[in-house]
């Protein structure tokens, strides 16, 4: 009776041991199929993130701009150099990438600006800032999902 037990136990241990060894295989073959999936979907969350933030760098960068431009003297060639410099240190984009337009929309009775000249505007004239940046030149992971996208901003202020 005792070689029974002992015959039964070791049956038992050496179940055990092959259950484990089949466990540990399944796991590996999950964690194949899922890990992939997971990766993926944590890059994303990353990718759009940075991309949400770049585009509030971009909106604030038109922000900045409009209230540089609002004030008597600034001119076009610095709220642009500005708006580029700020991009650069913010966030990384070479000046080359940023895109600045300033679009100003005489107030009634003021007198036309063609040039949309900074150092033209008068009193009252509306002035827009636009910026744009290609989301290609600050993404993280190179991909197709927004490839030819921009990122813009605009902020429109009176001239003082």
């Amino acid at each position: 009776s005792r070689d029974q037990g002992s015959d039964a136990i070791m049956l038992c241990q050496s179940s055990k041991g092959s259950s484990s060894k089949r466990r540990r295989g399944a796991v590996t073959v999950e964690m194949a199929l899922v890990l992939p999936i997971f990766c993926t979907m944590v890059f994303g969350i990353i990718e759009f993130g940075r991309g949400f933030m770049v585009s509030q760098l971009v909106t604030n960068a038109a922000r900045e701009g409009a209230r540089r431009s609002i004030v008597d003297g600034s001119t076009n060639s610095d709220v642009t150099s500005f708006i580029q410099t700020f991009l650069n240190s913010s966030a990384g984009v070479t000046t080359a990438d940023v895109s600045v337009t300033i679009t100003v929309t005489p107030a009634t009775g003021n007198p036309a600006n063609p040039t949309n000249s900074l150092a033209a505007c008068t009193s009252k004239d509306l002035i827009t800032v636009t910026v744009s940046v290609p989301f290609n030149k600050v993404a993280l992971i190179t991909g197709k999902y927004l490839a030819g996208k921009n990122l813009n901003g605009q902020a429109s202020m009176r001239h003082e």
